[in-house]
């Protein structure tokens, strides 16, 4: 288990990137950032946060941190599981993503 730091929030959590997964406190809160402009609650999160550039889940984030986040969320996805297990993973990721892509939800 890889584990990159971003930072604590304030009621002490840890807000780290843990296996692909930008996770709060050990648990999985995203597997991507969200640029603010992007993000269809932005002016509140803005408001609330005015320094935060991307969202990870429910985690606001600063340009500093998002840019940590990011490249441990890059390197954690050029690791390659080769198993029979690990490709049917990414092909399922591949599918979903494509058809969300065409307006599935």
């Amino acid at each position: 288990m890889t584990a990159a730091y971003i930072k604590t929030t304030q009621d002490g959590r840890k807000v780290e990137v843990i296996d692909g997964w930008v996770c709060l406190g050990g648990a999985r809160e995203a597997d991507s950032l969200i640029p603010m402009d992007e993000h269809p609650n932005r002016q509140a999160i803005g408001r609330a946060v005015p320094g935060a550039t991307h969202v990870a889940g429910r985690l606001p984030l600063t340009l500093a941190e998002s840019v940590v986040a990011q490249n441990a969320l890059s390197a954690a996805q050029r690791v390659f599981d080769a198993s029979p297990a690990g490709i049917t993973q990414r092909l399922r990721k591949a599918v979903w993503l494509k058809a969300t892509a065409e307006g599935v939800e």
